[in-house]
């Protein structure tokens, strides 16, 4: 009883995590900001019991290679004479995050005694599914609602208000984009997992993998429909998968027939259900509208195509303009251009940061995230599809919207190497 007890607040601080938000009682400072200044505190006691607390050098390697980001997004605000200072202090982000993983890391590590990259998803997947149906709760009953908005002050990037506006479904700090990035992560790790446990014959394990996807892909497309970046790679890997599977009857054959039973219930709430359909229409709307008018259309199209503004001069291409937020917001003497939304009118994150710091910038954040990846390859070895996938996801987010995976990685990037289980011991461990 006290082993499921801790498994569960253990869940919690991972959302915590995860999904960083504020309490009403502590406004200002969200979950993961006290996650990391707690870990501090971990991470004395361990040095002085001489444990795995240490920095190594792909820590430094990676921190090196943020300094020099927020050294360029400083040199730009300088040069351009602005106040935008979101990215010149993403080294103390990094280190932020990286404090909020360690301290998850090291009670899954008091927990479980060893960690894993398959345990560590595995907590990520049920958080995630989790973050859904407390998303449709807070949707549908009025009590939960007032219980959320009485307790919790807003989520560390958006206020409620903008939430309510915007009409979208929402956990408590899973909404739109930022959850929609994470959700497609997961969903990655979700269709990489579900290969294993077909490969180990592990079905029972397979099935709940498969109904996770599911209801993140439906509930997740409701709160951002960016999750559907995850649905189309998890597919792509699961053809690629198959081609190199034994089994590959196995793994289609649970698809499909969970894809009906979805599929089949889905079709009965939405014709019963005003609520579920007016979500489900925005969830999936392009799909509807391909099946009604012939056409994929969505609503956001034509605004991103409308974002898609590049600079017209070399000093913007090379360093910027120092500007990454919109600057009526930030500066009350600016008297320039106005736009609606972030800088020049965009959210595409590839133009954001170009118009920021530039392609010089650009190239830095790309190398960070490279080198991010690098480093778990190195460690993880039978997880490189994996760690690809998930730097893949970021990519092509930010043809959308600017984003940042790196949550996902602190977590992986503070587990020993010598620690993690094979895959195939991790399967069998799951399934007793």
């Amino acid at each position: 009883m006290f082993r499921i007890l801790a498994i569960i607040l253990l869940g919690v601080l991972t959302s915590f995590y995860f999904f960083p938000f504020e309490f009403a009682i502590l406004p200002g400072a969200n979950t993961k900001m006290v996650m990391a200044g707690v870990s501090l505190i971990v991470l004395a006691m361990n040095l002085a019991k001489n444990r795995r607390a240490s920095i190594n050098k792909d820590f430094l390697n990676i921190s090196l290679i943020a300094c020099l980001m927020s050294l360029t997004g400083l040199a730009s605000v300088a040069y351009n004479e602005t106040n935008d200072y979101t990215y010149t202090t993403y080294i103390i982000s990094m280190w932020v995050w990286l404090g909020g993983a360690y301290l998850v890391i090291s009670c899954m590590r008091w927990l479980h005694e060893k960690v894993s990259v398959s345990l560590v998803a595995n907590y990520l997947i049920v958080v995630c599914v989790a973050q859904c149906i407390i998303a449709l709760l807070i949707d549908n009953y009025p009590a939960v609602y007032n219980f959320v908005h009485t307790y919790i002050a807003g989520f560390d990037w958006v206020g409620f208000e903008q939430l309510e506006k915007g009409g979208r479904l929402y956990g408590i700090g899973a909404a739109l984009d930022v959850a929609g990035l994470r959700f497609s992560t997961v969903l990655a790790m979700i269709a990489y997992l579900s290969v294993k446990s077909v490969e180990t014959s592990n079905h029972k394990l397979t099935i709940w993998y498969l109904l996770a996807f599911i209801i993140i892909t439906i509930v997740g497309n409701m709160m951002a429909r960016t999750t559907i970046v995850g649905v189309a790679l998890s597919c792509v890997y699961w053809l690629y998968a198959s081609k190199e599977m034994d089994n590959t009857k196995v793994l289609w054959y649970y698809i499909i027939g969970l894809g009906c039973v979805t599929i089949a219930i889905t079709t009965f709430l939405y014709s019963n259900n005003p609520i579920f359909k007016e979500d489900i229409r925005f969830a999936f709307e392009g799909f509807f509208s391909l099946v009604e008018t012939g056409k994929w259309d969505v609503s956001s199209n034509e605004m991103l195509k409308n974002m898609y503004v590049f600079p017209d001069n070399l000093k913007t291409w090379g360093i910027g303009d120092g500007y990454i937020e919109n600057p009526y917001s930030l500066d009350p003497y600016y008297t320039g251009r106005r736009w609606g939304g972030y800088y020049m009118g965009t959210d595409v994150g590839y133009l954001r940061f170009i118009f920021y710091f530039g392609v010089i910038g650009l190239a830095l954040f790309i190398s960070f995230f490279c080198k991010t990846t690098q480093i778990c390859i190195k460690r993880f070895q039978g997880y490189r599809v994996l760690f690809l996938m998930i730097v893949a996801v970021n990519f092509i987010v930010w043809f959308k919207v600017a984003t940042d995976i790196f949550v996902v990685f602190a977590l992986f990037l503070c587990i020993g190497e010598d620690e993690n289980e094979s895959e195939d011991e991790v399967m069998l461990h799951t399934e007793s």
